[in-house]
């Protein structure tokens, strides 16, 4: 069973509750940076029902009530600039570098500040969608190998700004701030993957035994506490073939 969120619920309140649902959707947008259809997209995304509120979601999803498909169908419509998809697979790999870097070299040196990127998430890298309040609750640092303790992919590094200095490499721009929330801010959209979650839930479940929540529950739990701003689809690598028909570039972050 699912309940729209209330940043869906406002949306009946026009433009005044549009409004705070884009604000509660995510981080603002990086200021003079982005492209007008960036701007648009982002905003309407942001206006788009996000389905949380899950009592139990099931191993498959097959209904539409069940994703995020209205806004996963603005993503796949988008026209404004060229637009990249980035498969993301290893929480340990350098894909926030990657993603960084290519933001940076389509808008600032090719010029094109309509450019969209996409993380399609999934694997490991999938647990740095869910919020630390999940992380603390299931030990999720105990599937990253030892190499995260904490989500630190959803934090910024403290006192940048997007009104930085391009070249300051421990600003807003730099390989300092490889992060979510900052690339977030610049348009990025991270989408996330329903099988990667119930098979995350399932690995939980297993690890805690008869007497604990059943995997369908787990999941639910972790899709409600999915960060601001993600798109949910049913399978991440399902959604590959949807992007690439819809005109994006394949990257593979390694």
């Amino acid at each position: 069973m699912v309940n729209l969120s209330r940043r869906s619920a406002l949306l009946g309140l026009g433009g005044a509750g549009a409004l705070v649902a884009a604000t509660e959707m995510g981080p603002a947008f990086a200021a003079g940076q982005n492209g007008p259809a960036l701007e648009k997209l982002s905003r309407e995304l942001a206006a788009a029902p996000r389905r949380r509120g899950f009592t139990a979601v099931p191993f498959m999803i097959d209904q539409p009530d069940l994703w995020d498909h209205e806004a996963s169908a603005l993503l796949l419509n988008y026209g404004g600039g060229p637009k990249q998809l980035w498969e993301c697979s290893d929480i340990g790999a350098a894909w926030p570098n990657l993603m960084r870097e290519s933001l940076n070299g389509q808008v600032f040196a090719h010029g094109h500040p309509d450019f969209l990127e996409i993380s399609a998430t999934h694997g490991t890298a999938h647990l740095a969608l869910f919020s630390q309040v999940m992380w603390d609750k299931y030990g999720l640092a105990a599937g990253t190998r030892g190499q995260f303790s904490r989500n630190d992919l959803i934090l910024e590094r403290p006192g940048v700004s997007a009104m930085d200095d391009r070249q300051k490499t421990d600003g807003f721009y730099g390989p300092g701030n490889n992060n979510i929330v900052s690339l977030q801010r610049r348009g990025v959209v991270f989408v996330a993957c329903h099988d990667s979650i119930h098979a995350i839930a399932r690995g939980i479940q297993a690890a805690s035994g008869a007497e604990g929540p059943g995997a369908d529950v787990v999941a639910a739990d972790l899709t409600n506490n999915l960060i601001p701003g993600v798109v949910l689809v049913p399978s991440v690598v399902a959604y590959l073939v949807e992007a690439q028909r819809a005109g994006f570039t394949y990257a593979k972050a390694a």
